[in-house]
């Protein structure tokens, strides 16, 4: 039987099954079999990690199937696509493997610049933005979501460095932090990280709190969420009611033209410009 190779870095890429989702697949395979066949690349396993658990486990045969990829970034764009596929996956841990995504694909395309091309390093920002672009239309999100969610991957990435523990608590919700705050993290140094992963340990950490400093819940407001004094709107409330009046303005002289191709571009426009809300907020 070929020896299967257990790579760490692809192993922790998605997050285990809780122990109740396991114990299902575990019985399944049990009644029905395994249907479907590991997934290696030169002897590494790269789809199927649970399936192979239980198979040894039980000591059961195991059929695999090879598949050929140039470079482990090419395999972890593999892997990320085709678990977000399958998987119902929280909105932090959608952001995070979509900005490895987008790390994953950069990298491929660098390389190809200066081994192909040799365009000095000034001139791959086209290759970045189109990397951007096509990430951020093969998950149905805005280019800006995808740059923020590739500031997001880079902070829980250092935060696994210090904690690889307190990284898992964050990807599975069991430790809160927002996404603007995720966002200011990958702009801080090592410090920063570790200060952050030694208030989540001891407790002090305030998730959800936007302020001077990361975590700690400080702001020019006297540490309220993301608000100003007391009876006034908080800026993303601005933010909303200023897009949506506008928005109210050209979807009118739009619709009082008739013209529906122009309406259904403005409304796409509009829901683009809320998801990017819905992100920073």
């Amino acid at each position: 039987m070929q020896q299967i190779i257990i790579d760490k870095e692809f192993e922790r890429i998605l997050p285990k099954l809780d122990e109740q989702t396991y114990v299902w697949l575990e019985e399944n395979i049990l009644e029905y079999g395994c249907r479907e066949p590991l997934v290696l690349w030169n002897g590494i396993l790269i789809d199927g990690h649970n399936r192979y658990s239980i198979l040894q486990k039980h000591d059961l045969p195991i059929n695999t199937i090879d598949m050929e990829f140039d470079s482990r970034d090419e395999v972890l764009i593999w892997i990320i696509s085709t678990q977000i596929s399958r998987r119902n996956l929280n909105p932090l841990q959608l952001s995070f493997y979509r900005g490895l995504h987008y790390h994953a694909d950069k990298k491929i395309q660098g390389t190809y610049s200066r081994d192909v091309h040799e365009i000095k390093k000034a001139q791959n920002e086209p290759f970045q933005s189109s990397t951007a672009v096509k990430i951020a239309d093969q998950y149905n999100v805005s280019r800006n979501t995808i740059k923020r969610d590739a500031q997001v991957a880079n902070a829980i990435n250092a935060i696994g460095e210090v904690s690889p523990d307190i990284k898992i608590d964050i990807l599975s919700g069991k430790t809160h932090i927002t996404k603007r705050q995720l966002q200011e993290l990958s702009n801080g140094n090592e410090e920063d990280v570790s200060d952050t992963v030694d208030k989540i340990i001891n407790g002090t950490f305030e998730g959800g709190k936007q302020g001077s400093g990361v975590g700690n819940g400080s702001s020019n407001n006297g540490g309220s969420n993301n608000t100003t004094d007391s009876g006034k709107l908080r800026p993303w409330e601005i933010q909303f009611g200023k897009m949506t009046d506008e928005f109210r303005q050209v979807l009118r002289t739009h619709a009082n033209a008739d013209d529906m191709d122009s309406v259904r571009s403005t409304i796409r426009q509009y829901i683009v410009m809320l998801e990017e809300l819905y992100e920073s907020v």
